[in-house]
């Protein structure tokens, strides 16, 4: 007997975000020196891809590497966009199937920890040890696969024991255990979270009561901060990026337009009382703890929702280029700005 959730989401079960993002990683071994990163082989078989700690990385592999956290659901572009007077390097990302490839796989959702090593892992691999399993309950989503791709957001290697329990958690064998190390004073790893802006999304519009099962389709732009050698600005700069230069779009099918009407008002970033501050001070004011910051401010700057039941399309929030300037330390003609 085929469950409730086979029934209603057959295509959802027969994609495996995890064997979609093999093929991309694969790719990304077999050329290291054009994607500029290091492939190691630990002594039990685990595939180790150093996208920034020491190796050089850059903005291909940090496009591939977005995709690959999508769970080869959706494809990416590095391009460039103008925000006010702003010329910036930017992220263009879109996808067919926003709710596996953002919640179900892109999601940094899944906190490890092991012999003091710590880490925030995101990409398909949660989809296997379904991490954290609330949200594979609500997207009627779980992968079944033997090989394992999962992303740190890391400067420092994992230990043994770590990537052991990455693959007791997948229930696969470690040598069938990828994993990416992006950090985010590397380009690749400041590409890759500027590709989550779908995702910071959807994120929001969920926590706002909008099922994401729903979303038919997602695409988004946001900038590629510039490079910073210290950890602390490298990632306050991804958040601003996002916060304040980031565009989400998504299509979507509802039947209670009033209900839409009120998310679109709260959905972006400005509907924070943190909002204007740059990330920096903002982390800063919450003595480094994520969770004392008010969740209403992690959002795209613009959020738009095309309604298909009725054609109708609600957008809200702005781009703000000074704070993007401020925050990137942008300079011009020779000025300060």
């Amino acid at each position: 007997m085929r469950s409730y959730s086979e029934e209603k989401y057959p295509l959802k079960n027969a994609l495996s975000v995890n064997r979609l993002a093999w093929r991309l990683l694969e790719e990304l071994v077999k050329s290291p020196d054009f994607y500029g990163v290091k492939v190691e082989r630990t002594s039990n078989g685990t595939t180790i891809v150093d996208a920034g700690v020491q190796a050089r990385g850059g903005f291909e592999a940090g496009r591939l590497i977005t995709e690959i956290c999508m769970g080869g659901l959706g494809k990416a572009q590095v391009c460039s966009k103008k925000y006010g007077d702003l010329e910036l390097q930017s992220i263009f990302i879109y996808t067919d199937h926003p709710a596996i490839a953002t919640l179900g796989s892109q999601y940094a959702g899944w906190q490890i920890s092991e012999e003091g090593y710590f880490a925030i892992g995101s990409g398909p691999a949660r989809a296997l040890a379904l991490k954290p399993k609330e949200v594979y309950e609500e997207i009627q989503y779980k992968d079944e696969c033997d090989t394992a791709v999962v992303i740190l957001e890391t400067q420092k290697l994992p230990p043994p024991k770590f990537i052991d329990r990455l693959a007791r958690d997948c229930r696969v064998s470690p040598e069938n255990v990828a994993v990416i190390l992006t950090p985010t004073t590397s380009p690749a790893g400041a590409t890759q979270v500027s590709g989550r802006i779908v995702e910071t999304g959807i994120h929001k519009l969920r926590r706002l009561g909008l099922d994401p099962n729903t979303i038919l389709y997602a695409w988004g732009c946001a900038p590629i901060p510039p490079l910073h050698p210290k950890f602390a600005d490298a990632m306050a700069r991804t958040n601003d990026a996002i916060l304040y230069g980031g565009t989400s779009c998504y299509v979507l099918e509802c039947d209670d337009e009033e209900k839409l009407s009120e998310i679109i008002e709260k959905a972006p970033s400005r509907a924070s009382k943190a909002y204007g501050k740059l990330f920096k001070e903002i982390f800063k004011e919450a003595n480094h703890d994520f969770y004392k910051i008010d969740p209403d401010l992690f959002a795209p700057a613009v959020i738009i929702i095309n309604n298909t039941r009725t054609g109708r399309t609600f957008q809200n929030g702005k781009i703000n280029a000074a704070a993007l300037a401020e925050s990137f330390d942008l300079e011009k003609n020779g000025q300060d700005k």
